[in-house]
C-alpha cells in the first residue's frame, strides 16, 4: 500500500521539461568551469615550471612541479611582517567597519529620524562626487593619521554601498511592530538595539563584514600614499615590493642570472596570488550560510 502511494507521488516529468533541466544543469557547470577553471590554473601554475607554463602545457595538472617560487617568495622576512600588518588592519578595520555602518543603517531604517530622507540623500551623493586624492591627503595629515595605524582602518571605514544593503534589511527584515512590542515592555532604544535587532541581524552583518574584511586585506593603495614606514605596510604592498625587485634584478642582469631571475620572476607572480588570496578565502565557508541569506535579503527593494 505504501508503495503505490509513493509510486502516485512521483510526476513525471514531461520532454519539454527534461530539455529544459538538461539546458540548465549544461549552462550552470560552463559557468562553474568558467569561474573555477582560472583559480585552478593559478594554483597549478604555481606548483609548474614556467616554461612549461608558457608553452601551454600545463592544463588540469602540474607539470614539472616545483616549490622555487613559493622558496623565493617566503624567504623575504618583510612578508612575516606584512601578513601580521595586514591581519591587525583586517581585523581592527572590520570591527570598525561594522560597527559604523550597521549603526548607521539602522538610523536611517527608523522612520521616527528627523531629516532621514536628507541624510540619506548626502550620505548618496559622496558616491558621486568627493574631494580628491589631495585634499584627502591633506586632512589626514591634519588630523595626525599619517604614517600610522590609524589611517589604514579610520579614514575609509564608511562604505554607502554597505549602508545601503544594512538599510534595507532593517526595513524589510525587522517588522516595526517589535519596536513597539518592546516600548510597551519598558525597553530603551539601545537595548531594543542590542538585545533584539542585533541577533535578528546575523545575516547582514555576516555580509557586511565579509566585505569589509575582503576589502581590507586586499587594500594597497591607501598604504602605498599614507604609509612611510616599511614596517607598517600590508601584505600586499610587500608583495608588490617583491615583485618589482625581482623585476629589476631580471632587467639588470646578464646571461645565466637573467635566466635563473626571469624563471623565478614567472613563478613567483603565481605564487603572489596563492599566498595574498588563500587566508581570506578560508573565511568564505564559514559565513556562506549567512552571506547567501544576506546578500538575497539586503536586495530587496523597500
Amino acid at each position: 500500500m505504501q508503495k503505490k502511494l509513493n509510486n502516485k507521488n512521483i510526476v513525471k516529468k514531461s520532454g519539454g521539461e527534461k530539455v529544459f533541466h538538461f539546458i540548465l544543469y549544461l549552462l550552470s557547470g560552463v559557468i562553474l568551469l568558467i569561474v573555477v577553471y582560472p583559480l585552478w590554473f593559478v594554483v597549478i601554475a604555481s606548483f609548474s615550471d614556467p616554461s612549461a607554463v608558457a608553452s601551454g602545457k600545463v592544463w588540469l595538472w602540474p607539470q614539472g612541479f616545483t616549490l622555487d617560487g613559493y622558496r623565493e617568495l617566503l624567504r623575504h622576512d618583510e612578508i612575516w611582517i606584512g601578513y601580521w600588518n595586514t591581519i591587525l588592519y583586517t581585523i581592527v578595520g572590520t570591527l570598525i567597519g561594522v560597527a559604523v555602518n550597521v549603526l548607521a543603517a539602522y538610523a536611517l531604517s527608523r522612520k521616527d529620524l528627523v531629516g532621514r530622507r536628507f541624510i540619506s540623500l548626502m550620505f548618496i551623493f559622496t558616491m558621486f562626487f568627493n574631494g580628491g586624492l589631495v585634499p584627502t591627503f591633506l586632512t589626514i595629515k591634519d588630523f595626525h593619521l599619517y604614517n600610522t595605524f590609524w589611517v589604514m582602518v579610520l579614514p575609509f571605514s564608511v562604505s554607502v554601498y554597505n549602508i545601503i544593503v544594512a538599510r534595507t534589511f532593517f526595513e524589510n527584515s525587522i517588522p516595526s511592530d517589535l519596536n513597539d512590542a518592546a516600548k510597551i515592555d519598558g525597553c530603551g532604544n539601545l537595548r531594543y538595539f542590542f538585545s533584539i535587532v542585533m541577533p535578528l541581524s546575523k545575516a547582514v552583518l555576516a555580509v557586511i563584514g565579509l566585505w569589509t574584511a575582503v576589502g581590507m586585506w586586499n587594500s594597497y593603495f591607501n598604504a602605498l600614499v599614507y604609509l612611510k614606514d616599511a614596517d607598517r605596510y600590508p601584505l600586499q604592498l610587500v608583495l608588490r615590493n617583491i615583485l618589482i625587485t625581482n623585476n629589476l634584478q631580471m632587467t639588470f642582469g646578464s646571461g645565466e642570472a637573467m635566466q635563473i631571475a626571469l624563471r623565478l620572476s614567472n613563478l613567483m607572480r603565481y605564487s603572489v596570488i596563492i599566498v595574498s588570496t588563500l587566508p581570506i578565502m578560508c573565511l568564505y565557508p564559514f559565513a556562506q550560510k549567512y552571506f547567501n541569506k544576506g546578500v538575497m535579503i539586503g536586495a530587496v527593494k523597500g
